[in-house]
C-alpha cells in the first residue's frame, strides 16, 4: 500500500507538469484529491494496512494530500500570473501612435451669417432683441399697416393656429413690441425664424429673418442708404456695387429693394441672377406714420427706419449654394465645409 501511495503521488506531479489550462489543473485535483479521488479510494482501503504500518500509512498519506494541495496551487497561481501578463501585453497602450482625432461640431452656415449681421449692427449701437414665434394676427399684420382686407396680405401665405393666432410670418412683430414699451430714441435688430407656406429650392416653410428698426429725430432716407451700404459691403465685400429700387411694403413709406451685383457672374448675367445681373437683397424703407400711431409714437416729431432680409439667402450668395434644402438636411459633408 506504501509503495502504491508513492507511485500515485508520482503519477499526480507528472500530470501537472503537462498541464496547461485551468480546466486541467481542476480535474488533477478532482482525479486525486476528490471525494471519489484516487487518494480517497485508498484511505478507504487502511483497514488492509498492518498496523505497524499504520501510523506510517496515515502520515504519508497526509503529507502526498498536502503536497498536492500545495502544488496545484501553486501552478495555478503561476497560470494566473501568466496569463495577467499576456492580457497586459495584449491590452498595452503604445504612446508613440497617434491619438484618435475627436470630432469638433460646426457652426450652421446659417448661424455663422446671422453671428457676423448681428456683430455688425451692434457695432452701429443696435440692440440683438427677439420675440415669439407664435404670434397674435394683430402684431403680424394689423399693427403693421396690415388690415384684415388689405391686399398686402396676399404676398404672405401665412400658417394659421387660430383665427387671430399665426407662425409669424416676419420678424417685425418684435418691432411693434419693442415700439409699444419703449420710447425713442431705439435702434433695434431682431433675427429670428419665421415661418410660410412655401416650398421649392429657393423657398422653405420655416427660414430665418434679421429685421431692423431706427427711430429718432431727423433720420431720413440718406441715414437708411448710408447704414445699408456699409453693412452690405462689410458682408460681401469693399467691392460690392448695390442699387436702389422703388418698391412697397405696408409698413414702410416711400419703400425700397436693395440688390447688388451679382457675385456669381459679377453682374454678366448668369442662373443664379435671372441674366439681369443683380440679386436681390432686402427689402427697406422709412416707417409709415400709420405704424407711429398704432404704438403711440409723434409722428411729427420722429422718423424712422426699417429693413429685412432672409438669412439664409445671404448665406446662399456669400458662400455660393444653390439649393437652400441643403441648409436643412444636417448633411455633416455638407456642414463641415463651412
Amino acid at each position: 500500500m506504501i509503495n502504491e501511495l508513492q507511485q500515485l503521488g508520482k503519477d499526480a506531479l507528472a500530470e501537472l507538469k503537462d498541464a496547461k489550462t485551468l480546466d486541467q489543473f481542476q480535474n488533477i485535483r478532482t482525479k486525486y484529491l476528490g471525494r471519489k479521488g484516487l487518494l480517497t479510494g485508498i484511505l478507504r482501503n487502511i483497514a488492509k494496512v498492518s498496523d505497524d504500518e499504520k501510523p506510517l500509512f496515515g502520515k504519508l498519506c497526509n503529507e502526498l494530500k498536502n503536497s498536492l494541495n500545495a502544488n496545484i496551487d501553486e501552478a495555478l497561481q503561476k497560470h494566473a500570473d501568466l496569463k495577467n501578463q499576456q492580457d497586459l501585453f495584449n491590452d498595452k497602450i503604445d504612446v508613440t501612435l497617434p491619438g484618435n482625432a475627436i470630432k469638433c461640431g460646426r457652426i450652421h452656415p446659417v448661424i455663422q451669417v446671422r453671428q457676423e449681421i448681428c456683430s455688425i449692427f451692434a457695432s452701429y449701437g443696435f440692440s440683438i432683441v427677439e420675440g415669439p414665434e407664435i404670434e397674435l394676427d394683430y402684431y403680424n399684420f394689423e399693427a403693421l399697416n396690415i388690415p384684415q382686407d388689405h391686399p398686402a396680405r396676399d404676398m404672405q401665405d401665412t400658417f394659421y393656429i387660430e383665427d387671430n393666432v399665426v407662425l409669424r410670418t416676419h420678424t417685425s412683430p418684435v418691432q411693434v413690441r419693442i415700439m409699444e414699451k419703449i420710447q425713442p430714441p431705439l435702434r433695434i435688430l431682431s433675427p429670428g425664424k419665421v415661418y410660410r407656406r412655401d416650398s421649392d429650392v429657393s423657398h422653405t416653410p420655416m427660414f430665418h429673418q434679421i429685421e431692423g428698426l431706427l427711430v429718432d429725430q431727423g433720420v431720413n432716407f440718406g441715414d437708411l442708404k448710408g447704414i445699408l451700404a456699409s453693412f452690405l459691403k462689410k458682408i460681401f465685400g469693399e467691392s460690392t456695387v448695390l442699387r436702389f429700387r422703388p418698391s412697397f411694403f405696408p409698413f414702410t413709406e416711400p419703400s425700397a429693394e436693395v440688390d447688388i451685383r451679382c457675385v456669381m457672374c459679377g453682374g454678366k448675367g448668369c442662373r443664379v441672377c435671372g441674366q439681369s445681373g443683380w440679386l436681390e437683397i432686402l427689402g427697406s424703407g422709412m416707417v409709415d406714420p400709420a405704424v407711429f400711431k398704432n404704438v403711440n409714437y409723434d409722428s411729427e416729431k420722429y422718423s424712422g427706419f426699417a429693413f429685412g432680409l432672409g438669412l439664409e439667402r445671404i448665406a446662399m450668395l456669400k458662400y455660393g449654394i444653390s439649393d437652400i434644402r441643403l441648409f436643412f438636411e444636417n448633411d455633416i459633408r455638407f456642414l463641415k465645409q463651412f
